[in-house]
């Protein structure tokens, strides 16, 4: 196998969040727009050789029968695909909380995925927060008294619509690198909430987990949605990327073919969305045994 044949391939999708709503004027966003844009990048999509399809959160805007145009659509994919829930797809009547994951085919709301002998870690933002847990739950407290102690000490992303993790599954993120370093993998990370660079859209762990990646010679990559504005970055050799939202602007699509090589990563992007390479420094790089 040659450095110029793709070891992983996926489709990227971020923040389509759709609902039957009038436009947000104020914030850019067509609600009723997000159909046509889904159904654009899953034909895209379907003229390309992938692995998967990955949508990194925020599937709707709120209202659980948002989700099933959305859904048909990506039924209609020729690959895989992987769905994460960002905060708004827990924008629904009280009594669905507990099936978002269901209905996005998730096992677990955080769990680990292996692809040609690639880890793909699928992360939680929304585990403490106030948004997913049902009113009464331990975790909407924690998040409640979390976002204050973050307000008091004027924490950036002190904002309700971000969220933490459990010291449980940073645990268990944390257990996952080590066991791919140790197996000689490479892991790749997914989520719905920004960690690198530090920002009004991170996630409330956000320092906290950006360096236990970094950390770890084993990741090579973040890839999240969440901050329509979109940003890359790198940090210790890790590259952080926050795609676009979809949802934003009338007529403009935002959505990526990701590649992974042995040697850097290439993102197609399309529309809204800018095309990238991404080196992998010497100790990141795959190994060319990889099957």
């Amino acid at each position: 196998m040659t450095t110029d044949t793709p070891r992983l391939r996926l489709g990227i999708i971020a923040d389509p969040q759709y609902a039957d709503l009038d436009p947000d004027a104020r914030l850019n966003r067509y609600f009723r727009r997000s159909l046509p844009k889904l159904r654009e990048a899953v034909a895209h999509f379907n003229t390309q050789a992938l692995d998967a399809v990955v949508v990194l959160g925020d599937l709707i805007d709120r209202d659980w029968e948002s989700l099933a145009p959305v859904l048909e659509i990506l039924d209609t994919l020729d690959a895989p695909r992987i769905l994460l829930p960002g905060n708004h797809d827990f924008m629904v009547e009280p009594d669905r909380l507990s099936k978002v994951h269901a209905a996005l085919g998730m096992p677990a709301p955080y769990h680990e995925i292996k692809v040609k002998g690639l880890c793909l870690l699928v992360t939680d933002g929304n585990e403490i927060s106030l948004s997913a847990p049902p009113v009464g739950d331990s975790r909407r407290l924690e998040a409640e008294q979390r976002l204050a102690a973050m307000k008091a000490m004027d924490a950036p992303n002190a904002n309700a619509w971000n969220s933490g993790m459990s010291d449980r599954q940073v645990s268990w993120i944390a257990a996952r690198l080590s066991a791919a370093e140790a197996a000689g993998e490479k892991v790749i990370l997914l989520g719905h909430y920004p960690i690198y660079p530090l920002s009004d859209h991170a996630l409330w762990d956000a320092e906290l987990l950006a360096d236990l990646v970094t950390a770890s010679p084993a990741a090579i990559a973040y890839l999240c949605g969440h901050d329509h504005r979109g940003n890359c970055a790198e940090r210790d050799d890790v590259h952080f990327v926050n795609f676009h939202g979809m949802v934003d602007t009338e007529h403009d699509n935002a959505f990526a073919i990701l590649s992974l090589f042995n040697d850097h990563i290439e993102i197609a992007g399309h529309g809204r969305e800018p095309s990238r390479s991404l080196p992998l420094a010497p100790s990141r790089t795959l190994k060319t045994d990889l099957s």
